[in-house]
């Protein structure tokens, strides 16, 4: 069985370094601190991170794993889906970042791999349009149905609309943007805090989008693809319950997620995901504390293997 939405493979970076990052904290509200020394907290993180891949493996998920030894000062690598994506048909995309913290957490060795082990047509990078100050963060910034071929995209400082415009025109997907804000009126950073697509459903707190008729847009496009749409409460996205992805595993669609995700979900919501895909939920309370959950620690191999 394959998906163009879940795929089979991912690529994890395992953090040596991991803290919460001071320079994305002005606009990450989901960022808090943790309360224990720096070598605790990379420690507890590193933990979690071995866990998670454990899981996913058992659930017959092929993981890619690579070491940061964190000599570079990159406390976010542990989030490798924002500097890039790949997609069917052999394509790949690098993304320029908003601080520079970040843009060092781009490597040479995932993509090597990539082009190795899977089949790779061409990898466009727009990493270069940094020196504009431009950002357009991957799988954080957009997300992606790859059966619709749309891109959700919250509008802010990590998504630029003329960036976000030519990626969909080089991989051929549709934008569509919108405004989100949280229950205290701030902007929302990434677009896939309040929104996640799987191949039967999608997650959304619709109650981020301030502008009704963007909304009801929205809502319309995700029902268009035949997916039932469960509709997520802030409460809920603080719990980080929009922050997950469907891979495929060896018996079926399964949906990554953090456990206190899963905890925040009704029995009736679960009941909509277990139509078709197993809820896997990861215990990841420390590395939380950065802004991400466990979608951001998946970059999705979408491409055919050699």
């Amino acid at each position: 069985m394959l998906s163009l939405q879940a795929p089979s493979a991912v690529v994890m970076i395992r953090p040596h370094a991991f803290a919460s990052n001071p320079e994305t904290r002005d606009d990450n509200a989901f960022q808090t601190l943790a309360n224990r020394s720096a070598a605790a907290t990379s420690a507890a993180a590193r933990n979690e991170h071995d866990k998670a891949v454990a899981q996913l493996q058992t659930a017959g998920v092929t993981v890619h794993v690579f070491d940061d030894h964190g000599d570079l000062d990159t406390p976010d690598s542990v989030f490798p889906n924002n500097w890039f994506s790949t997609h069917p048909g052999g394509h790949v995309a690098i993304y320029p970042m908003f601080v520079p913290s970040r843009r060092r957490e781009r490597r040479a060795d995932v993509i090597e791999l990539l082009k190795q082990e899977y089949r790779v047509q061409d990898v466009i990078d727009y990493s270069g349009l940094e020196q504009d100050n431009l950002a357009l963060e991957g799988t954080g910034a957009m997300v992606l149905d790859h059966v619709g071929r749309i891109a959700y995209t919250v509008k802010s400082n990590r998504a630029d609309p003329v960036l976000l415009e030519r990626f969909c025109t080089h991989f051929n997907y549709e934008p569509i943007a919108f405004e989100a804000r949280d229950a205290a009126g701030r902007d929302v950073y990434h677009t896939n805090v309040l929104m996640g697509i799987g191949t039967h459903y999608a997650l959304i707190c619709l109650d981020m989008i301030p502008d009704a008729e963007r909304r009801a847009t929205v809502r319309a496009r995700l029902e268009e693809s035949g997916r039932a749409v469960i509709d997520l409460s802030h409460g809920q996205i603080a719990e980080f319950a929009g922050n997950a992805i469907e891979l495929l595993g060896d018996d079926g669609l399964v949906l990554a997620l953090s456990s206190r995700a899963l905890a925040s979900l009704t029995p009736d919501q679960i009941k909509k995901i277990e139509a078709s895909a197993k809820p896997l939920p990861l215990s990841v309370p420390t590395i939380e504390t950065a802004g991400g959950s466990v979608r951001c620690m998946i970059a999705g191999v979408h491409l055919s293997r050699r």
